[in-house]
């Protein structure tokens, strides 16, 4: 064999090496990606059924269950529009609270309940989760239109 086609050989072998490694992490990336979906389009219908995602929001004020003794947990989450109930069996984070923004990973059950695998929860008083926070305001703001428009309907003679 040539120097010429050696070089060649080698060019071609480095190529496709490169694009079985593009490709095995791309594959990669596909299975580990978690996506966050509201808790709204999850009401509708429209969470992944075969993977897991996150989905995030405040905790409903008295909705957290939880036996004495039991690591099992269950609690309402919601975006301000609809609501989620989860379950979780495991220590929830020190700062959890109801009222509280928090995010959890998992996927949805066959009771139509989220099980969560992890729940995490802000770390201080000022923060919030971005997608939470973008969430809860863009539901808040569709509130707040709609009461608007009830109360100009409501005045209209």
């Amino acid at each position: 064999m040539k120097p010429r086609q050696q070089r060649m050989l080698a060019v071609g072998l480095a190529a496709v090496g490169l694009l079985i490694a593009t490709v095995l992490t791309m594959q990669a990336f596909e299975k580990n990606m978690m996506f966050y979906v509201e808790i709204s389009e999850v009401a509708k219908g429209n969470a992944p059924e075969d993977r897991n995602f996150r989905v995030g929001g405040l905790v409903v004020e008295e909705s957290v269950v939880r036996e004495p003794g039991d690591l099992q947990v269950q609690f309402t989450l919601t975006d301000m529009e609809a609501e989620l109930d989860v379950l979780f069996s495991g220590v929830l984070p020190d700062l959890f609270r109801e009222g509280q923004g928090i995010i959890a990973h998992g996927r949805m059950g066959d009771n139509g309940k989220f099980v969560a695998d992890k729940v995490l929860a802000k770390h201080d008083e000022n923060y919030m989760p971005p997608e939470v926070a973008e969430s809860l305001a863009k539901h808040a703001a569709a509130k707040a239109a709609a009461q608007a428009e009830a109360a100009a309907e409501a005045v209209k003679p």
